[in-house]
């Protein structure tokens, strides 16, 4: 039996060692998911995590440092980081929203402090709490999971999402080793899966293809913030890092050595470049004091400089621009104060969850999007963790059904020339291409969503998998769906704001200071939000749940 036909009957076979019951599914092992995970066994409740990889060293945070917003309350610090995230907005944040992460922040990483995470130490002795090393964050926060009791799927992506009642309700899925297939039923799921890079490359990125995006829609959840997805990092051409920081004490120049105008930002100075010939950067204005900071800082920036022989502060080398998508942009699942989804025991946090109540429609790099996911990964647990509360014990005999599609059950014979390679460069030509995706015009995005409008209605009719392929087919399809909302949404917005670089409308318009709203699978659309933050409301009891 195929992977696919597994899914299919997932919901109405008897249990088997595959299958488990659970308060709350945690669909992803990042940052985000490990707190959601956490925060929900500390509340007395049977929690599982799954993840695609393993969790502690899959996803962007594993693979090198971060910083973190550590302000203490009352403090210059606190106000400070509050007014910089407003004022780069673009006017799309909101107040309350941010100051809510810069405090749930500064607790848990005291919690950290407290667990024995080894922060650095400053000149004077003292502990520095505002900067993680990835793998040591995740590796300890394991190490809470399964104290907590929390159960661990390792290597076993979420294939689709269970439903009872309109309400979610577990998820069906695949261990990528063993190929066995699994099921957890649960009163909640939180969707902390990470965003959507495209296969570009950029570090960490390659297993964030958007999984829990397709997965959440497919349930009829709702996007905000696609538009906001244009973002690029800057990397040497012969490297996947794009940890940007050191580019600040760079010159850039072209080819025969003259200096890259720099009007606008540094990745707009490189894109305009790029697409004429190459860019070359030197960190030349870094002072002996912070080379040797960044060397022992983020030693992962120069494992590939060192493995070339070449020394970034006095040697120029060739750099590129590589799609971060929705992983260091914003776009994600419109959430509401509890990130909750618009789908009853549906919550997202983390990348899955669009960023725009904090960075409005800019980046927020790495501090501000890593602070983002502890907060709402602790947001998202409590939410799940009260809304189970409510619901009872009776969810445990919902009878669920199966949500997925595409890949899974197609609606006509299978297309044997759909090639799954194919459609991923399909996919990446339209969605990394500089003059496509960061420069954008009305003309070249209708082209790019009629294109992949066609592939979208072939991968429904005729898509399917062997249980050898059929992750990589839903990443796949997941990567699909995910640029069909973004240029639904890049197509509605027509002005300039932030992340979104219209040609054929340059200027910033005060009438549209508003969140796009964007959804829907054969048929994607995109809209204005009715408010400037229309999210559902909380669905907190079973008959809610039950009646929606």
């Amino acid at each position: 039996m195929t992977a696919a036909s597994d899914a299919r009957t997932s919901s109405d076979t008897a249990p088997s060692a595959n299958t488990f019951d659970a308060d709350i599914l945690v669909i992803g092992g990042g940052p985000a998911g490990v707190w959601a995970a956490l925060t929900a066994a500390t509340q007395g409740l049977q929690v599982v995590l799954t993840e695609k990889g393993f969790v502690g060293t899959g996803g962007a945070t594993a693979a090198g440092n971060t910083t973190m917003i550590y302000a203490p309350p009352q403090s210059d610090l606190r106000e400070a980081a509050i007014k910089r995230r407003w004022a780069q907005a673009h006017g799309l944040a909101d107040l309350g929203w941010i100051e809510r992460v810069v405090d749930e922040v500064h607790l848990r990483l005291n919690d950290l402090a407290d667990w024995g995470y080894p922060f650095p130490v400053d000149d004077h002795g003292r502990s520095f709490l505002g900067s993680l090393r990835g793998p040591d964050y995740l590796r300890l926060m394991r190490r809470r999971l399964r104290k907590a009791g929390v159960r661990i799927l390792d290597q076993s992506p979420a294939l689709e999402l269970l439903m009872a009642d309109g309400a979610a309700a577990g998820a069906s899925g695949i261990n990528r080793v063993t190929k066995e297939t699994w099921t957890v039923r649960a009163g909640a799921v939180v969707i902390a899966t990470g965003g959507c890079a495209f296969l570009s490359n950029a570090l960490g990125t390659n297993g964030l293809t958007g999984d829990g995006l397709l997965l959440a829609a497919e349930a009829g959840a709702v996007f905000s913030g696609m538009e906001f997805t244009a973002q690029y990092g800057i990397a040497p051409a012969f490297a996947s890092v794009t940890k940007g920081i050191m580019y600040f004490w760079a010159t850039f120049t072209d080819e025969a050595g003259n200096e890259l105008p720099r009007t606008g930002d540094r990745q707009s100075a490189i894109a305009r470049h790029l697409l004429s010939g190459p860019a070359y950067a030197v960190i030349d204005k870094a002072s002996l004091r912070l080379q040797e900071g960044m060397r022992r800082g983020q030693p992962n920036m120069f494992l590939p400089f060192d493995r070339r022989g070449i020394d970034p502060f006095t040697q120029r080398f060739p750099v590129t621009l590589r799609s971060e998508g929705t992983v260091r942009g914003v776009g994600g699942l419109s959430i509401d104060r509890h990130c909750a989804t618009n789908v009853p025991g549906l919550f997202a946090a983390g990348d899955a969850a669009s960023r725009e109540h904090l960075v409005g429609a800019t980046s927020g790099g790495g501090g501000p999007n890593a602070s983002w996911a502890m907060a709402t990964g602790n947001f998202a647990g409590k939410a799940a963790a009260a809304f189970v509360t409510e619901l009872g014990p009776s969810h445990r005999h919902r009878r669920t059904q199966a949500a997925g599609g595409i890949g899974l059950r197609p609606d006509g014979a299978r297309d044997h020339a759909l090639n799954l390679s194919e459609l991923t460069e399909a996919v990446q030509n339209e969605m990394l291409p500089l003059d496509r995706n960061y420069f954008r015009t009305g003309p070249g995005l209708e082209a790019s969503r009629e294109r992949l409008n066609d592939l979208w209605r072939a991968a429904r009719r005729g898509l399917t998998s062997s249980a050898q392929d059929i992750a990589k087919t839903r990443e796949t399809v997941a990567m699909l769906a995910t640029a069909r909302w973004i240029l639904a949404a890049a197509i509605e917005r027509r002005e300039s704001r932030g992340l979104h670089r219209r040609l054929d409308f340059p200027q910033t318009d005060p009438a549209q200071q508003r969140n796009l709203l964007a959804g829907g699978l054969d048929r994607v659309w995109a809209r204005p939000a009715v408010t400037h933050a229309e999210t559902p409301a909380p669905i907190h009891s079973r008959e809610e749940a039950l009646a929606s």
